[in-house]
């Protein structure tokens, strides 16, 4: 029988977004992919729901777009 460690599994770890840098097309402020995606579609006359919001929450945690150096 085999014995596993102790601790937390890698999927029970809380994951840290992956940061795009985009230099010159964004704010100081990091936008995470939900956010862009909500605008986008809040622009071409789409009205966000309670999914939209929860789409939007999981896109930010895993990617981020940052401004890059110049």
């Amino acid at each position: 029988m085999s014995r596993q460690p102790d601790g937390p599994k890698p999927q029970d770890r809380p994951r840290r977004p992956r940061q795009v840098r985009l230099p010159g097309f964004i704010s100081d402020e990091p936008v995470g992919l939900g956010d862009v995606i909500k605008r986008a579609t809040t622009v071409v006359g789409i009205k966000p729901c309670s999914s939209c919001a929860k789409r939007a929450a999981r896109l930010n945690s895993v990617v981020v777009f940052t401004r890059g150096s110049k």
